[in-house]
């Protein structure tokens, strides 16, 4: 990975944070929603931080700091498929 996306990991963390932070306890988000708030922009540019999203969801799931779900229920970020919501551990 190179340095730019470290950055981009690492901004797409910290926005994942951000956004569970200023909703309800049991509130998610999808990846998209931090892909969006990192984009910035108008258009759909944000669908290329989709995947690093995804990845930053996955390393906070090993911090410990949020839950990847499916069906609102947690699974391991490597059998996830499809549509995933991240949520705060509970």
């Amino acid at each position: 990975m190179t340095s730019h996306e470290q950055r981009t990991v690492r901004r797409l963390e910290q926005a994942i944070l951000d956004l569970l932070e200023r909703r309800g306890p049991a509130a998610t988000i999808c990846p998209s929603d931090a892909a969006r708030s990192v984009y910035g922009g108008d258009d759909d540019g944000w669908r290329s931080l989709m995947e690093p999203a995804r990845q930053a969801a996955r390393r906070l799931v090993g911090a410990g700091r949020i839950e990847i779900t499916q069906g609102g229920r947690p699974v391991e970020p490597d059998k996830a498929r499809g549509p995933i919501r991240i949520r705060r551990v509970r």
